[in-house]
């Protein structure tokens, strides 16, 4: 039986020593600079954000029912059985619904590439995971602040730690429920509103809410085919015809060419 497996981030024991935030760039191969860390970006997976003196450790929430995966028409974008959200690039088009479909606003696109593609942590699944290993953030955190085992586990500790130390964190589990619950939860010394979490979050799955909307939108999903389709057929008709154009362009070209010829042998 595969095991779902999640993270556990204790704010209350987070240090702000940035080692995850290292991690993740060196197994994923990421630009390393101070500057890149400032925010989430399509190079930059995981950060520690700092908000009333307390360290918040940012990345892919890895939703149990992941809106990203609904939203998206190719399935670039897949749940594996472990627990981890992760990326095609194969298969991807562009579209972005990933982006606009995520409640936590994780996804994040390469705009300075000629060829983007889509961005954000897989759990170092491919490097880590799917070997039976913990993520890297997870395995070279020095305080236990950031721990990585199975979601059903990590739900229990969370539970306890809050139950014997009721005046260190607020008796809220983030990720619990929110979005239909997350791979990814934490635990925290003040309101989670405070520190920049979204706290109008649905707690019933958001696909449950795309199929809601799509299944009452057939003419508009009609309508977005043609156009796609309109749009592939006027480049192929551009193209079609600069090749047309360059044919004639050449032809009287080669014409004059055979009339030198022709006139060289006379003589």
């Amino acid at each position: 039986m595969v095991r779902h497996v999640g993270i556990l981030n204790d704010l209350t024991k987070c240090i702000g020593c940035e080692a995850c935030v290292w991690a993740c760039k060196e197994i994923n191969e990421l630009p390393r600079d101070e500057a890149s860390i400032a925010t989430l970006s399509a190079v930059t997976w995981t950060r520690v954000d700092r908000r009333g003196g307390v360290n918040i450790r940012r990345n892919c929430m890895h939703c149990l029912e992941p809106a990203c995966v609904s939203v998206c028409p190719v399935a670039a974008l897949h749940k594996t059985e472990e627990g981890a959200v992760v990326y095609d690039a194969k298969r991807c088009m562009g579209c972005r619904y990933c982006m606009v479909g995520c409640p936590f606003d994780m996804p994040k696109y390469e705009w300075d590439k000629p060829l983007p593609l889509v961005r954000k942590c897989i759990m170092c699944y491919e490097k880590r995971l799917s070997e039976g290993k913990q993520p890297a953030c997870t395995s070279v955190c020095p305080t236990g602040a950031t721990i990585f085992g199975e979601r059903d586990a990590l739900v229990e500790e969370a539970h306890r730690r809050i139950r014997n130390e009721p005046d260190k964190y607020v008796n809220h589990i983030y990720g619990l429920q929110e979005a239909g619950g997350t791979s990814v939860l934490y635990l925290s010394p003040v309101p989670f509103a405070d520190l920049g979490f979204k706290e109008t979050l649905r707690y019933d799955p958001y696909p449950r809410l795309t199929w809601q909307v799509l299944s009452k939108l057939p003419n508009v999903v009609s309508i977005a085919g043609l156009l796609l389709v309109g749009v592939w057929w006027v480049i192929g008709r551009r193209q079609e015809l600069a090749r047309l154009d360059s044919t004639e362009v050449d032809a009287p070209t080669r014409g004059e060419e055979r009339r030198g010829e022709h006139t060289s042998s006379q003589d």
